[in-house]
């Protein structure tokens, strides 16, 4: 099981080298903003095994505010070996709250993909039940291709739309 940890404890340990600290967001949400030093290593991500880390090394998990990390507790355990794995009370935001330094873009991106993602796909459907009601009922496919959209998403864990949305200007750092 992972024990909670203070974001000034977790500081002190990082920064003597005493812990190595594994971020699951997304990429996009790290790249944003994250401990300085952490490890990017997102829960959507298949696990491929245990953490290439020292044995004696504890691992420190966060997230954004703690609730990813510890909805996933058990299969995060599981990448350390046992009675070395923690997780930062409050995540990213706690450490944020205590005072301590983030690095990243610093919320270049206007919100994170999968909120990007349901916002087009909910426009998406609106339109398409709208313009079957009043224009013509050929438009419901449009709801109905977004929906079937997401369901293989869901199922399959590939989101074309995801994927588009990643490659838009305003989701690209800064050359």
């Amino acid at each position: 099981m992972l024990t909670p940890i203070q974001a000034a404890d977790a500081a002190r340990l990082i920064q003597s080298g005493g812990a190595l600290l594994v971020d699951v967001r997304e990429a996009d949400e790290f790249a944003a903003a994250h401990v300085g030093g952490a490890v990017s290593h997102p829960l959507s991500l298949p696990d491929a095994g245990p953490l290439s880390c020292s044995s004696a090394l504890p691992v420190i998990f966060t997230c954004q505010s703690g609730k990813r990390t510890g909805a996933n507790a058990a299969r995060l355990a599981a990448l350390v070996p046992p009675g070395t794995g923690m997780v930062l009370d409050g995540g990213i935001s706690g450490w944020a709250k205590a005072g301590l330094p983030l690095s990243g873009r610093d919320g270049a991106l206007p919100l994170p993909l999968m909120r990007q993602v349901q916002i087009v796909a909910g426009l998406l459907v609106l339109a398409g039940v709208t313009l079957g009601f009043l224009v013509a009922p050929p438009w419901f496919g449009l709801a109905a291709f977004v929906g079937a959209g997401l369901s293989f998403a869901g199922a399959s864990g590939w989101c074309g739309m995801a994927r588009l949305l990643a490659v838009m200007p305003w989701n690209r750092a800064a050359a």
